[in-house]
Parts: structure tokens; sequence; C-alpha cells
């Protein structure tokens, strides 16, 4: 194994298996500072006890500048126009934290998640009806991506068939961290993604309609509304959180069970597993490797070491997830794992406000998918399969099977 300090943990040869690195390191330096493609340094938090304090811990801010110093110039470079893609409410602290998740949490509220069961189960056999003369398929581009990324489209009301621009695009803002010219290369993508963004937002401020972005537009907290860069940083969050997240979930889960054929077969002949199988896919492929980023308000002692003021910190959920200490055969995929407190979706204040329909989304993705499709190969090796480059999520860029009867 390389060097903690010489692996790159943004790279494709990470995320193809990134919890070996992260085994030693919870054994050997469960808080440890780590270069990043930009040049930052950021302190990994590996262990689960650590990471569950991390997320919940008020002595970390979200917003760089409410920690001490000033670390403007160690920032990467993002072009002016960009700029409000970093002020959503994921990079906030409380007061505009809370003001901005109030926003945006009755949209997801569990009675209007209910409501859009049957739209998902409707595409997910639509799409499988598609693609049912076949003998393979991607299950990335033919599936697991389509179905969150019309779900939130339909909720905030942007065109359905813009889905493959949002992925591009979102695809572009993950590259952005991978590589030290990473946000140079991704320039035009992202200006095409913000760009599109506050079109939509003016053509619904002129003419509401009854969507997402136009109750966002209409509300108000303590006689304030959000202004256009709020706007742009609110819909620029759901598109792409909205849709990341479950591509992941679904896409890595499937892998997970092509993986462990027992616990597949197991499902398909107790569908009625599917909610523990959720949970148990969430703990082992974590679809997201690190929460975003937060940085230490003052000296913090954690993990037999302290992380110095100012620095940036990184909770990792994936390493977590796989704690020994916390998880009994960490490594092994049991889709009755009981009890199974894992981190996938973070924890605290800024625990993942749409946790309930990826939910929703991955478990009706994946039975209707075990339950249509009698037979499901992967197509080559495992360690074949291409990873896509980013620091915060974990997914494959394609995963190839052969499908039959």
């Amino acid at each position: 194994m390389k060097h903690f300090d010489q692996v790159n943990i943004a790279s494709r040869e990470h995320k193809r298996d990134p919890y070996p690195y992260y085994k030693r390191l919870r054994e050997l330096h469960p808080v440890h500072p780590v270069k990043l493609p930009d040049k930052r340094i950021i302190w990994l938090v590996t262990r689960y006890e650590d990471v569950a304090e991390i997320l919940r811990d008020k002595r970390l801010a979200k917003d760089l500048s409410n920690a001490p110093g000033n670390r403007t110039a160690e920032q990467p470079w993002i072009p002016r126009f960009a700029k409000p893609l970093t002020q959503h409410m994921l990079n906030k602290d409380s007061p505009e934290h809370t003001r901005l998740k109030g926003l945006v949490t009755q949209a997801f509220s569990t009675k209007m998640i209910e409501k859009m069961s049957d739209r998902i189960s409707t595409l997910s056999t639509e799409l499988l009806n598609r693609v049912g003369g076949r003998k393979s398929i991607d299950l990335i581009a033919d599936f697991a991506l389509p179905i969150p990324t019309t779900v939130i489209a339909e909720m905030l009301g942007v065109p359905v068939e813009d889905g493959n621009k949002f992925n591009r695009w979102s695809n572009a803002i993950i590259q952005a961290v991978s590589s030290r010219w990473g946000m140079v290369r991704s320039v035009p993508e992202i200006w095409s993604f913000v760009r599109y963004i506050r079109r939509f937002i003016q053509m619904r401020q002129r003419k509401p309609q009854d969507d997402l972005v136009s109750e966002l537009i209409r509300a108000e907290t303590d006689g304030q509304r959000l202004d256009e860069d709020e706007l742009v940083a609110m819909v620029f969050l759901l598109l792409f959180a909205g849709h990341e997240t479950t591509v992941n979930l679904i896409g890595n889960g499937v892998l997970a069970l092509l993986e462990h054929p027992e616990q597949m077969q197991l499902l398909r002949r107790n569908p009625d597993l599917i909610d523990s199988a959720v949970e148990e896919m969430l703990r082992h492929s974590s679809p997201v490797e690190m929460a975003t980023e937060r940085y230490a308000r003052e000296d913090i002692p954690i993990g037999g070491s302290t992380i110095p003021a100012g620095s940036l910190v990184g909770a990792v959920i994936a390493s977590a997830n796989r704690d020994e200490n916390q998880f009994e055969n960490a490594e092994i995929l049991d889709i009755k794992r009981e009890p199974n407190k894992h981190l996938a979706f973070g924890s605290g204040p800024h625990y993942c406000t749409g946790a309930a329909l990826a939910r929703l989304e991955g478990k009706i993705a994946i039975n209707t998918l075990l339950k249509r499709i009698p037979q499901i190969e992967l197509i080559g090796s495992p360690d074949k399969l291409r990873w896509r480059r980013g620091l915060v999520t974990r997914g494959l860029e394609a995963l190839p099977v052969r499908i039959g009867n």
C-alpha cells in the first residue's frame, strides 16, 4: 500500500476500492492530514464514533468565513459566475442554514414523498420495458440515472428531457475537485449550468407554475425571500444532490448484490426485506464517501490527535460505515443486518433533507429490477469497472450487465 499521504482520494484508482486504505487509517492514524489534488490539506476522520461526533460538533463550521484565520488564499480558484453555487445551504451555518433548510423541508415531507411512490414505480417499469428485448444494458445509463433525474426534474418543474444535461453538468462539478486543473477544465459546463438555472428561475418569476421552483420564489421566512443568487444555489443543490446520491445508491447497491449472489437470491425470494437491504447497501457501499467540507473553529482534540483551528476537516462516511468496532463483519453485505445505524445520510443539523426520497427511489427501483429481470450478470470483472473521480461521492460511470429471462 502507498504511504497514506501519497494517495489521491479523488482518483478513480482510490474510488475502485477505498476500504483497505481507510481500514489502515482507522487502525494507525484515525485522524490524519492528507493533501488534496488542489494542494489543500484535509484532516480525514475515519472511525465511526469520531465521524458521528464531527457531523454534530458545533466546533466545526460549514462556512469558511466562520473559521479563524484568513484561508481565502488557500481555496481553489472558482470563476466569479460560479460563486453562487458555493452559497447553498450545505455550506451555511445557523441561522442561515436553518432558514434555507426550512424553505425546502416541506417539499420532502413524508406525505409528499409517499405521493411519489406510484410515479417512481411506473417510471422503473417503463425503463425496464424499454430494454426488455436486449441481452445487455448499462444499468447506470439505462436505469439508475433516469429514475432520480426524472423525479427531481418533475418536482422542480424543469424539463425532464434536459436530464442528460443535468448529469453532464453534475459530472463536471464533481470532476472540478479531482485534479489541480479540474476547475479550469470544467468551466464551460459549469457556465452552461449556471446560465440554465438563471434563465429558468427568471422564467418562473415571470410565470409561476405548480412546482418547487415557483414555491421557492414565493416562499418567505421572517419576511425575507430568497434573492436570485440564493435561488440559483438552491436549485443547483436540489438538481445535483437530488439525483447524485440515488444514482450511486442504486448502482453501488446492485453491484454489491452481484458480488454477493446469495444476498441477491435472498432478496429475490423475500422482497419484503427491501427496507433492511437498502439500509445495508447504504452502509456497505456508501453513495457518499465523505461529508461535505467543515472547518475547525478552534483546536479540536479527537481520535488521539488535535485538529488545528482553521483546518479543513473531512468526515469519511464510507470508513465509518465499515468500522469493525461498530458493525460486526463490517466487510460483508448482510441484507438482514440489525441494528444498522449507518451514517450514509450524515447526522445532526446537516442530515440529508432528501434521505426519505432517496430511500424510496432505491427500494422501488431495486425491487422492480429483481422482479422484472430474473437473471442479471456483471459483464467483465469488478476491478475493470470505471469509477467517477471526485471527493465527496462514490459512484460508477457505467455498470454493464447481461440480462435474461
